[in-house]
């Protein structure tokens, strides 16, 4: 439950940041394109890191990252979380996979919010 809801978390962020500011998106966005949109509009793509600045590739680098951070959490949900049924006896993660999802969703949200609208 506590993966669905970190993907929820990110999901109504970029939602929300990208509908105050008038960008229009697909009703089906899923999340790694709901978030390379919001990033887009909010200038925090590599391309937007001047080569000039300073540790310029660290930080191009870093927001590379946000995209594998979203599919990584979209992933576990389809795998772990409860939005699709599950076969008798499967297991699920141990609290602390559980945590490292909500851990990078928020820290994501966070991110995008303080730049946000």
């Amino acid at each position: 439950m506590a993966i669905g809801t970190a993907k929820e978390l990110v999901e109504t962020c970029c939602k929300t940041i990208l509908t105050e500011r008038g960008i229009v998106f697909s009703k089906n966005a899923d999340i790694p394109e709901l978030v390379k949109l919001t990033a887009k509009e909010l200038d925090l793509t590599p391309a937007d890191i001047p080569d000039a600045a300073r540790a310029s590739d660290t930080i191009k680098r870093l927001l590379s990252n946000l995209g594998a951070i979203t599919q990584g959490v979209a992933e576990l949900r389809n795998h772990y979380g409860t939005g699709h049924g599950k076969a008798s006896g499967s297991k699920g993660l141990q609290a602390r996979h559980a945590k490292l999802a909500v851990g990078a969703a928020s820290t994501l949200a966070v991110f995008l919010a303080e730049r946000g609208p």
